[in-house]
């Protein structure tokens, strides 16, 4: 088997905790130079590429600026930092609730990201523990959505990051959430849920479709009380987009502060961090697939309007 060429290091230092963007110029690729390439593979257009040849911004592998009307060369490396948005800071903080020599865990606060994407890079999980923690290689070993609280694992060296992938891809942690939701006393829990969930490029919602199941949840009541809410435990067996948000809707009690289930509410504006979705991620256990340790985590948040929903619901 032909062995894959490891990829060279960036010659850029990381930049508020985002790593520099690679491109890697593929063979057959269009344009006569580097420049022509870029221009055509970017959405940032011409005068953006123009001007960040013009004042160096775009470098080789060897730290030095690429000029403009360099060649085009199959296989060869270009690295430059991306404009970073302006971004609402997140006011909740994010508590570490593990740390060794070769893991993080963290626990993450709502409307935090867990890693870079679209318009949330530098608000991230990932971005803010490489700063705060001094840990330039973290990386995220699984992602928790945006709106969702609780445990992520980070880890502490590259070369190991695979092993912890590997974990999740093979349903090898053991994941408990708490959700706050409506009771219904004709629902009858426990129960697990089973179905096939799909979630399309550019759709802000899954959904459930006919077909061989590829999404499974345990669903019980953890407590209900007087005044119609109940707050729920989640085993999900398997990790599809919005899977236990997508199931709760489904048995008619959907989480509370859901922006997407049963109803497209569309986003709020930047800066509005109030009712959160009453979703957490509680607990994380699993053996070290370096060390050989058990493992097992809990969050110490709890879901605001569990705790007053008045209060939550007044967006307090």
């Amino acid at each position: 088997m032909r062995r894959r060429r490891p990829l060279p290091p960036s010659p850029l230092p990381q930049r508020d905790g985002v790593d520099p963007v690679r491109v890697r110029l593929p063979a057959g690729g269009q344009g006569a130079t580097v420049r022509d390439h870029l221009v055509l593979r970017l959405s940032a257009g011409p005068g953006v590429v123009d001007g960040m040849f013009a004042e160096g911004l775009i470098v080789g592998a060897d730290g030095r600026a690429v000029p403009a009307e360099t060649p085009y060369e199959p296989g060869m490396f270009v690295w430059f930092h991306r404009e970073l948005p302006t971004e609402v800071p997140v006011p909740f903080p994010l508590e570490v609730v593990h740390r060794d020599e070769h893991i993080v865990v963290a626990d993450k606060p709502h409307f935090l990201a867990t890693t870079p994407r679209g318009s949330h890079v530098t608000q991230t999980a990932l971005a803010r523990l490489r700063r705060e923690l001094d840990i330039p290689e973290l990386g995220a070993a699984h992602r928790l959505d945006r709106l969702t609280a609780g445990l992520v694992l980070f880890t502490v060296r590259p070369g190991e990051r695979g092993a912890y992938q590997t974990l999740f891809r093979d349903r090898l942690v053991r994941k408990e959430y708490e959700a706050v939701a409506p009771y219904d006393p004709e629902l009858v829990l426990p129960r697990t849920m089973r179905s096939r969930i799909v979630k399309e490029r550019g759709v802000l919602t899954a959904r459930e479709v006919e077909g061989e199941p590829n999404a499974l949840t345990r669903v019980e009541i953890a407590e209900r009380r007087s005044d119609g809410l109940a707050r729920y435990r989640l085993v999900p067996g398997t990790g599809q987009t919005h899977q236990l948000r997508v199931h709760m809707n489904s048995l008619g009690v959907p989480i509370l502060g859901d922006p997407l289930y049963p109803k497209v509410t569309g986003p709020g504006p930047a800066g509005d961090f109030r009712r959160p979705l009453q979703l957490l991620a509680r607990t994380l256990e699993f053996t070290d697939p370096v060390t050989g340790a058990e493992h097992r985590f809990s969050s110490g948040r709890a879901l605001a309007a569990w705790a007053s929903y008045e209060d939550w619901a007044a967006g307090q």
